[in-house]
């Protein structure tokens, strides 16, 4: 596919950036000459999901970031995602199309804090959630997402003490699935923590027949009121195969578009949140635009670079999870 396609040029000239509408062709044109792979995660807007090579959530798109043959990976999502995708590939250039596009769970938990707490637990084995910078993927012994934390833990030896990181309320969770006590880092994700158990109690009032899912960093009174618990893919796939015609979804409603256009017979509901606020959109995978991914495989930056020594010591534990999950 890419074998054929002219040298890169490490140097273009800005440009002038294409009308909102024939943006899709004019990133299609430059994925092409770029040799170009386009990412996105579930909760980016629905027309950069439609441009993508492959939508998923974290664990589907750093295997694809493994497996691709571009040479160019652009990583339409938030920055540890992009990270993870440099440290997975460091021969390849990654792009992130808006280099603040952060994250408020991976903001929670800084470095220099998070080694003076993991110095308390010298005998613990520190499990982190993908969400998380490359500094702190640096000081774990395994990587995690959503989708494999509970088969991870529970292939962990029993007598094992475990320090699990940054997300408290799946932590939490992974605690209960698995049954292995932990220590946890205090962090949340802002999307998850607000919503509301009131509008969700109303919303399912108002439609029955709709079964409430969410995604396990929800707090744990949502969880108490969800029919099924799962990462977002995993969100996806069972709205699907289960048999109810609508469904009150606790999670980022990027997810919602994904599943609309795959059981567009259902009924998909987004649950408000605090104070009825419509806030659970994630201001950071926002900032990602069609503009910015057109600018970006334009000029090709802002790039994600990181220092070898961090790289290869947060290599280590995903490419524990990578062989653990297979």
């Amino acid at each position: 596919m890419f074998a054929t396609a002219p040298p890169l040029d490490e140097h273009p000239g800005p440009g002038r950036a294409p009308d909102p509408a024939d943006l899709p062709v004019a990133i299609g044109e430059l994925r092409k000459r770029r040799r170009a792979v386009i990412l996105a995660h579930y909760y980016q807007e629905p027309e950069i999901q439609d441009i993508a090579d492959y939508t998923g959530d974290s664990l589907e798109l750093s295997r694809r970031a493994v497996e691709t043959d571009a040479e160019v990976i652009v990583f339409c999502g938030v920055h540890f995602m992009a990270e993870t995708a440099k440290i997975l590939n460091p021969s390849r250039l990654v792009l992130l199309p808006d280099l603040e596009a952060g994250c408020s769970l991976a903001e929670s938990c800084p470095p220099e804090a998070f080694a003076s707490f993991r110095a308390r637990y010298p005998d613990h084995l520190v499990v982190s959630y993908i969400n998380t910078s490359a500094a702190i993927k640096a000081q774990s012994d395994l990587i995690c997402t959503s989708s494999n934390a509970v088969d991870l833990v529970r292939q962990l030896p029993e007598d094992q003490p475990i320090l699990f990181a940054p997300d408290r309320n799946l932590g939490r969770w992974v605690q209960q699935q698995s049954g292995r006590p932990m220590v946890f880092w205090p962090g949340s994700c802002i999307v998850h923590e607000t919503f509301s158990e009131t509008a969700v109690l109303a919303l399912k009032q108002a439609h029955p027949e709709a079964a409430v899912i969410a995604h396990p960093e929800c707090r744990e009174n949502l969880l108490d009121l969800a029919d099924f618990i799962g990462s977002t893919s995993r969100l996806l796939s069972h709205s699907r195969s289960a048999d109810a015609p609508a469904f009150i979804v606790l999670t980022e409603p990027g997810i919602l578009h994904q599943m609309r256009r795959s059981v567009p017979g259902k009924t998909f509901l987004e649950a408000p949140g605090l104070d009825g606020c419509s806030c659970n959109a994630c201001p950071h995978m926002r900032r990602n635009t069609m503009a910015k991914l057109w600018r970006c495989l334009e000029t090709l930056e802002p790039r994600i670079e990181l220092p070898e020594d961090l790289r290869q010591r947060a290599l280590a534990p995903i490419q524990r999870m990578l062989a653990m999950s297979r």
